[in-house]
């Protein structure tokens, strides 16, 4: 497929993979695209929301339409590193005994890591190389991961008993932190009389792991201007704090802010907005509307904004006005 019809078929397949989604869930609109837009650039997802949302339901669907590799790790207390990795292990052959390499679950395209922050940080890290090098190093051995690769991680915000602070190194591995929330009644009525009736349509494939490359490789063609760069990189340094020039609001309500790969999302995440659009070009607009899911979990705030009702949407909303 030339790079033309590269183009011509993402301008289109937003619409595609909604209706094709359908089939399965209801609503989440805004959460499906923004699961997407970080598939068609390459990077990871977070996925933030109450049990019973579908998130995982929603990750296996895409898997479907993208025709990709899907494997599912349950995060728990006792997980190891090796359970996700892989080990090696001593086996006998006609050459007498040897070690070979077992993969382990994170050898998919497309994985899930459901509850994420149940497990304690040592494992946790183990995804860490996969999410940035997408690669696995064992005994000293390293292990490329297939081509593409997604981790899509779950985390439930309400019951926090048993759980572990996700540090911010590997927050930051993450391109955004989707929030999924309640369905509207109309939505969730919906819901309910499907999954109480008999099986009805399941979801097809539409495209290939070949094509989610191609979609990737045209993405980073798209040009944006200096003044759309210059303003993805000021709105993520403006949170900083400790930086000259800081807002007074930042500096008093901030405890870490957003770093520079905040700037890279902003911009590579905007490149597929505009395709969507039908432009050649990326505009402010776009990286306005993916800031909260690209800043959220990248801007730490401290007791005085939980003293004073601040919320991370709140503060991310008067950075944008504050922000020209």
């Amino acid at each position: 497929m030339d790079e033309a019809a590269t183009l011509e078929t993402l301008s289109g397949a937003r619409d595609r993979i909604h209706k094709e989604l359908a089939k399965a869930i209801v609503g989440q609109r805004a959460v499906i695209e923004q699961i997407l837009v970080a598939m068609l650039t390459g990077g990871n997802c977070l996925i933030t929301g109450a049990p019973g949302l579908a998130k995982t339901l929603l990750v296996k669907s895409l898997a479907e339409v993208f025709k990709l590799q899907f494997n599912r790790i349950q995060f728990t207390p006792d997980l190891m590193p090796a359970d996700i990795t892989g080990m090696d292990i001593l086996q006998d052959g006609p050459e007498g005994r040897s070690m070979q390499f077992i993969k382990g679950p994170i050898f998919a395209q497309m994985l899930l890591a459901d509850e994420i922050n149940r497990t304690p940080p040592k494992t946790q890290a183990a995804l860490l190389e996969a999410m940035q090098e997408k690669q696995v190093t064992v005994a000293g051995r390293r292990y490329p991961l297939p081509s593409p690769f997604f981790v899509l991680a779950t985390q439930n915000p309400v019951e926090m008993e048993g759980t572990y602070v996700l540090p911010e190194a590997q927050l930051d591995r993450f391109m955004f932190n989707v929030i999924i929330d309640y369905l509207p009644e109309s939505d969730e009525v919906e819901v309910v009389r499907r999954t109480t009736s008999p099986s009805g349509e399941t979801v097809s494939p539409l495209f290939s792991s070949e094509d989610v490359l191609a979609f990737q490789k045209l993405v980073r063609t798209v040009p944006v201007s200096e003044e759309v760069v210059r303003y993805a990189v000021r709105l993520s340094a403006a949170s900083r704090p400790q930086l000259q020039g800081a807002p007074d609001f930042v500096r008093r309500l901030v405890n870490w802010g957003a770093g520079t790969r905040a700037a890279q999302c902003l911009v590579l995440g905007a490149k597929v907005l505009a395709i969507w659009a039908g432009r050649s070009h990326v505009m402010a607009e776009e990286i306005k509307a993916l800031a909260h899911p690209v800043l959220r979990h990248r801007i730490q705030l401290n007791y005085k904004a939980e003293a004073e009702g601040v919320t991370i949407e709140a503060f991310i909303n008067r950075l944008l006005q504050e922000v020209r």
